[in-house]
């Protein structure tokens, strides 16, 4: 048993980061300054993208995604419930509904054939997830927004770093939103990015984040002078700081190096678990190359309970975490957006959510760190299958 906690995820801090956040301090700009634009430069660039906006958080790049996408009241979006509760919250807080897809057992993808049946008058995007990490299946999912005329929205938190058919994640969609939390692939303490290719939508989601107020002279309805502004719609203060800012830029020098080193470990995982009668990893479909923000196993729950392995693997310092709970299984989804129903109609989320654990990934586990994980999963295999 180890002797201290291994968490699923933590944030990889280094000398060069913190003197990047010092330099700003030092500066003359704390928030809207330089760095926000530089650091939007080089994701844009990361990705291929024409455009990138910084947020103060993956959940209000989505907020600001849905509301640039035209969704309003009385509109619907399609997405999936295999992820954290944001992605369906974000279309609520524009007073639509969403409505939830099935997922694919092997990846825990929202499953394209599903979205289809969905599809109605009042839908007005469908919103895949990159879960734990690995590419939807875009060209699928583009296809079917194209024929239903709606747009095509990719909640990419979990997949900065990723490549989808030799094409890094983040411009491949309409819009994709990328989350900058302490455990994703690179942070900015909280943060978050939309990136696009299209102008119009590059203009709506900056004036949506800075509270809906127009500088540039060439929209301005009227001019009175150099200080002045004018607010056009209700927008938000949505605003990243350039402190994080200056984190995020340090951190993206190293991208590369933290998916290197999530790659290693989930090899490592999936050798030692490709014989094991207790726990299934999922699927890395031989198109993509997959972030792994997470590594989440299904549980054999035929040999054991996907709650007693939790509590086994807690006892033994091994910091697993379920992702996610269904959205429609929370108790405002039951009983504000007829969670019930959903259940019934998404079988395979259910299925998955009630074997599904993530093990502990991120760049500064060590091989003795993997090796604990290994000898935990051992001894429960030994335990219960003998």
């Amino acid at each position: 048993m180890r002797n201290n906690w291994l968490a699923y995820g933590r944030q990889s801090i280094s000398e060069d980061d913190i003197a990047a956040v010092v330099d700003v301090l030092h500066s003359d700009w704390l928030t809207q300054g330089p760095m926000i634009p530089e650091f939007e430069k080089r994701i844009a660039t990361t990705c291929g993208a024409k455009y990138a906006i910084a947020f103060s958080n993956g959940t209000a790049a989505l907020h600001a995604a849905y509301y640039a996408a035209g969704i309003g009241v009385g509109d619907e979006i399609i997405t999936t419930a295999m992820t954290f509760a944001a992605t369906s919250n974000a279309a609520l807080y524009l007073g639509a509904t969403p409505k939830f897809a099935d997922i694919d057992l092997a990846t825990g993808l929202i499953s394209p054939s599903s979205i289809a049946p969905l599809i109605d008058n009042k839908t007005k995007a469908i919103v895949a997830v990159d879960y734990a990490g690995h590419p939807s299946d875009i060209d699928e999912l583009q296809a079917l927004a194209n024929s239903a005329n709606v747009a095509f929205i990719v909640d990419g938190a979990h997949s900065l770093g990723a490549f989808y058919k030799q094409r890094p994640v983040g411009a491949l969609a309409d819009m994709t939103t990328f989350s900058f939390h302490a455990v994703k692939t690179i942070t900015t303490g909280e943060g978050g990015m939309v990136l696009t290719n299209k102008e119009d939508l590059c203009h709506k989601l900056k004036l949506f984040r800075t509270h809906g107020i127009e500088k540039n002279p060439a929209f301005l309805i009227d001019d009175e002078g150099p200080w002045y502004h004018e607010m056009q719609m209700l927008g938000y203060n949505y605003r990243l700081t350039d402190i994080q800012a200056a984190l995020g830029i340090s951190q993206l020098s190293r991208l590369e190096q933290f998916i290197d080193r999530r790659r290693q470990i989930a090899a490592a995982y999936r050798k030692h678990l490709q014989d094991s009668a207790l726990f299934l990893a999922l699927q890395e479909k031989s198109f993509v190359k997959s972030a792994y923000h997470l590594f989440p196993v299904l549980v054999n729950k035929e040999k054991l309970e996907r709650k007693q392995a939790v509590q086994e693997l807690h006892k033994d310092n091994i910091g697993v975490q379920v992702h996610y709970i269904p959205s429609y299984k929370h108790p405002y989804y039951q009983i504000h957006v007829n969670g019930k129903e959903w259940q019934k109609k998404c079988p395979n989320t259910e299925e998955f959510y009630s074997r599904v654990l993530s093990l502990p990934i991120f760049p500064d586990m060590s091989d003795d760190d993997v090796a604990s994980v290994l000898t935990a999963l051992d001894k429960l295999e030994h335990k219960y299958i003998g």
